[in-house]
């Protein structure tokens, strides 16, 4: 179960570059009115590895379509 299952993010279909899916999962937290910590700790946290480690945090934390 990810860890914010309230959020789903659309990736599949979407421009795979990795700085484009960091902005729709920030994105995502905002609208769903996330704090900006919460925000940060899941940047930190998707930005510390390869784009393998990226997306997967993104599977981490949200619901992805």
């Amino acid at each position: 179960m990810p860890k914010y299952p309230d959020i789903t993010v659309k990736l599949i279909g979407e421009n795979s570059n990795a700085f484009n899916i960091l902005g729709i999962c920030i994105k995502a937290m905002r609208r769903a009115g996330l704090t900006e910590k919460q925000v940060d700790e899941f940047r930190m946290e998707a930005t510390s590895g390869d784009y393998q480690h990226l997306l997967n945090t993104c599977m981490r934390y949200f619901e992805i379509e």
